[in-house]
């Protein structure tokens, strides 16, 4: 699945095995965590449910930093963020920010092309790490 500057792959784990293994995959790469957030626990405490759904919001300041170096308005989109998440089915789904998209949306030029696709390759290797079996 890839659309509107989303990239969503399944997951072969359930969200919080997914969310783990991102959280070690993006450690491993030396990438930093910034938060986790687990919307379906703050769904439950206000009553409401919420499938399996969490947040983790991960980067390093050496890939993002060129990226507002060329438009200081890239960081409204950093650092990246990846969901996992269930459907109604149980299955379970991992999604990012396609980092292409996200060039193209800030206006970003050559002087940042380097630093855009090691970002997109580091996203999706720690991605497919997270996913995969």
């Amino acid at each position: 699945m890839d659309n509107d500057g989303l990239i969503t792959v399944s997951s072969a784990h359930p969200v919080a095995e997914t969310i783990e293994r991102l959280v070690a995959a993006a450690t491993s790469a030396g990438m930093r965590v910034f938060a986790r957030i687990d919307h379906a626990a703050a769904a439950a405490e206000v009553g409401m449910e919420l499938r399996p759904t969490e947040l983790v919001i991960i980067g390093s300041p050496r890939g993002g930093t060129p990226l507002m170096q060329d438009r200081q308005a890239a960081g409204i989109d950093l650092p990246l963020k990846a969901l996992a998440w269930e459907d109604q089915d149980g299955r379970v789904w991992l999604t990012t920010n396609d980092v292409g998209w996200l060039a193209r949306r800030h206006g970003l030029g050559e002087s940042s092309g380097a630093a855009v696709a090691a970002v997109a390759a580091g996203l999706a290797r720690v991605a497919a790490e997270a996913a995969g079996g």
